[in-house]
């Protein structure tokens, strides 16, 4: 199992949000570069970044900080926020990004994210944003009336690598992970799915780990690593298979 220290960045800064609430806004560094080689240093196989600027405005907007954090650390990067075209997915994958993340795509223009599986097998992935069981889009500003579990299908049948799941309503908070509904995502599909949300100490991360056998290949941290909760290489340390 793999933990993904989350480094989300809006106006070039390293923040996190509460709930996905654009004004509720916590800077925890001026230089995500940084943050990168710090979770690179204590032992991150795998960074994961969103773009927060661009899943609102559906267009790439921090790219010259995400290409100076991909040419910084000599680990992979995965990558979430305005990928709505091809276009976006070839800039992310020219500069170097190991797996890219497709989210509004999925309801707004399936047939691209289609594509982008055919044409880069192995490297989508895609960003299942829920609260109160719908999907949520552009930036998780926008809630649907499609049902997460609804669209599991769908996904196996476009080819997505994984599933990233987020439950909105506990990420940022430190509240505890939705285990109840990262358990649902993960019974009915055999893609691989990475839990985000809500992780607030080590014993979270211990209940995410029983799930394992059911596909969970990873888990998400922020705001947990950023406030000093524990470190990344407790948690790494944690999800260890040596390791109870």
């Amino acid at each position: 199992m793999i933990i993904y220290p989350a480094i989300d960045i809006k106006a070039g800064r390293c923040v996190r949000l509460y709930q996905g609430q654009m004004d509720k806004v916590t800077v925890f560094s001026e230089y995500p570069v940084e943050a990168a080689k710090r979770w690179e240093a204590a032992g991150a196989k795998y960074i994961h970044i969103v773009d927060l600027d661009a899943t609102v405005a559906g267009e790439l907007k921090n790219m010259f900080v995400l290409e100076q954090i991909v040419k910084s650390v000599n680990i992979p990067i995965q990558f979430g926020g305005g990928v709505r075209g091809m276009f976006a997915a070839k800039r992310l994958f020219d500069i170097g990004v190991s797996r890219v993340v497709v989210g509004t795509a999925l309801i707004k223009n399936p047939a691209m994210l289609a594509e982008a599986c055919a044409v880069y097998p192995g490297k989508i992935a895609v960003g299942l944003d829920v609260k109160n069981g719908h999907i949520a889009i552009k930036g998780w500003q926008e809630e649907t009336d499609i049902n997460a579990v609804e669209m599991i299908n769908e996904l196996e049948k476009l080819g997505v690598s994984r599933i990233i799941y987020t439950d909105i309503l506990v990420d940022g908070t430190m509240q505890g992970p939705n285990i109840k509904g990262i358990k649902s995502i993960a019974q009915k599909t055999n893609i691989p799915l990475i839990a985000s949300g809500g992780i607030s100490n080590l014993k979270d991360i211990k209940k995410i780990k029983k799930l394992k056998d059911l596909g969970i290949e990873g888990i998400i941290i922020g705001r947990a690593l950023y406030s000093g909760a524990f470190t990344l290489e407790e948690a790494i340390k944690v999800v260890d298979d040596n390791v109870g």
